[in-house]
């Protein structure tokens, strides 16, 4: 039966957000020296810290972090629960080492220097990778959304879904990156006020044992034979946080590099505060008197812990404060997936279309391909978020992906010189055959056609197969880059046979700065701009001169 009420409530939150902050970016105005494309991409690169650090914040709380963080605790134990404290370190790292250098070369996009140092053949591949991340991150979200709204209001879990993505889908295209910043604003004071509210009375609701006497059921634990697992899960929580285009596109956003850092240290920080409730509220969940409620069974007996956190708030909450829990996690979920939408189409627009398939493009023509993308990707995740159940599985394996394929590339193309397109090829087919071969046995039962040392029939891979595999890819970029380079600059093989175009002369190509006119667009060549020894011209990554 549906809660006309509970609806309705999710209904103006919902409106609120979309009319406010469409309504605000309309009266905000683009600085005359930067385009239309890079006002929408990266908000002129004009915002002011409150709103960096408020979107980053936002961007990052999402209903699959608050959802896979409730059912982490309640089924796998804090102990487990990796994700906040990997992403606390990831975006510390990010800010440190990748932040200000990316901000300075004035990027479009995480892509740019990969299409800059390698060409258009790894920007493909990087961005398929990137793509299959953005599209499990952003179904592990609309899936927590779905199964809340459709508890807390009694609505089919999958109409829930499909109107959340269409109303994020229609203010990502109609505002861009502005909209999204905006609208995050708005939906982090909800967060922060509907998670505040329900948490206290449920932890003082009388069928609920105090968390303290339950300590050892949500602690968890980790056995000797899982060492090796927990540590891998939690290099890989803390490093995949870095490479994806939402993180990057705020910090393109910022008024300046040091705002950017500033921007990653503060985000890091506010997430792992605003995780707390989360964490409470899974503890409540395995402490709880279930029999004494309208569902009678613990969410966990029934195969339902990615359904813990709503449960609780409906079950342990008065009628308002529920309200607020509902609208609380509605927008933490509208906050996020908006930016995984917007991300990689913003990618494929600017690093794909206008790079790859056509490189004499308009402006206009490249903002209306940009809107096209994200409506295609939304719908894309959204069908994603329908066919599979699990959020924390999800948002897992994105970040699990993203760190053992793109982290090595993003290492190697912001900080080594030497790295080239063969290098960066190798390392990815490699990173990409360990990773697949290696399963998803823990979370969505993918079997493995790889068993890695200590691998148990029962237990899955023991092994840091996802760290290793990170490694190899990492020596296998430098240790070919280094190769390829002896052998062709010892004449050892005729440069005839440089079939990716790694050692030819980059003198005829011309870089124009995104920001040297308002209508110009930047120019660049389909192969790697290097000279002909196969390095990277003095500049461009450390110093981006023409970026």
């Amino acid at each position: 039966m549906v809660d006309v009420v509970a609806l309705a409530v999710v209904v103006v939150a919902y409106a609120f957000v979309f009319v406010t902050g469409l309504l605000l970016v309309k009266f905000t105005r683009r600085n005359q020296e930067c385009t239309q494309l890079e006002f929408e991409l990266v908000a002129g690169r004009n915002l002011s810290v409150f709103l960096g650090i408020s979107t980053m914040t936002a961007t990052i709380v999402g209903g699959g972090f608050l959802n896979g963080t409730a059912e982490s605790v309640a089924t796998y134990g804090l102990v487990w629960t990796l994700a906040p404290v990997g992403i606390l370190f990831g975006l510390i790292f990010g800010g440190l080492i990748f932040a200000k250098k990316m901000r300075e070369c004035k990027y479009m996009t995480m892509l740019d220097p990969f299409h800059k140092k390698y060409g258009s053949l790894m920007v493909i591949l990087i961005y398929l990778i990137a793509l299959f991340g953005d599209l499990l991150w952003s179904a592990s979200i609309l899936i927590a959304l779905g199964t809340s709204l459709g508890i807390m209001t009694g609505i089919n879990t999958n109409v829930a879904i499909v109107i959340s993505a269409l109303v994020t889908i229609v203010y990502s295209v109609s505002g861009q990156m502005f909209a999204i910043v905006y609208t995050d604003v708005i939906q982090l004071g909800f967060i922060i006020i509907g998670m505040s509210v329900c948490t206290p009375f449920i932890l003082l609701d009388e069928r609920v044992a105090s968390i303290s006497s339950t300590k050892n059921k949500w602690l968890g634990s980790v056995s000797k034979d899982e060492i090796g697992v927990w540590t891998d899960l939690f290099i890989t929580m803390t490093f995949g946080t870095i490479p994806w285009q939402s993180f990057f596109q705020r910090v393109l956003s910022m008024q300046s590099a040091f705002y950017s850092q500033v921007l990653s240290f503060s985000g890091a920080l506010f997430a792992v505060i605003l995780v707390i409730p989360a964490v409470l509220i899974g503890a409540a969940g395995i402490s709880a008197d279930w029999k004494q409620t309208e569902l009678g069974v613990s969410p966990i007996l029934v195969n339902q812990s990615y359904m813990i956190l709503p449960y609780v708030i409906k079950e342990f909450t008065p009628r308002i404060p529920c309200l607020l829990g509902m609208a609380a996690i509605s927008a933490a979920v509208m906050s996020s997936v908006d930016g995984a939408f917007f991300g990689s189409g913003s990618m494929f627009t600017y690093n794909i279309y206008r790079e790859v398939i056509r490189k004499n493009v308009s402006e206009r023509e490249l903002l209306i391909v940009l809107r096209i993308a994200v409506i295609l990707i939304g719908t894309l995740s959204t069908l994603v978020a329908i066919y599979i159940s699990t959020v924390y599985g999800l948002f897992i394996l994105a970040s699990d992906f993203v760190f053992v394929i793109i982290f090595p590339q993003l290492i190697c193309v912001v900080m080594s010189k030497q790295s080239n397109t063969y290098g960066a090829l190798v390392g990815f087919i490699l990173s990409l055959i360990l990773r697949l071969g290696g399963g998803s046995s823990d979370y969505l039962d993918i079997p493995p056609f790889i068993h890695f040392p200590f691998y148990s029939k029962e237990k899955g891979q023991l092994f840091a197969f996802r760290t290793f595999s990170m490694l190899v890819s990492l020596f296998a970029i430098i240790s070919v880059s280094w190769t390829f380079k002896w052998v062709f600059q010892k004449n050892l093989l005729s440069k005839k046979w440089d079939v990716l175009k790694c050692f030819t002369s980059a003198s005829s190509y011309s870089l124009t700065s995104t920001t040297s006119s308002r209508n110009a667009l930047p120019l660049t060549p389909s192969t790697p701009v290097i000279d002909g020894n196969g390095n990277l011209p003095d500049g461009l990554i450390l110093n981006c001169v023409d970026a």
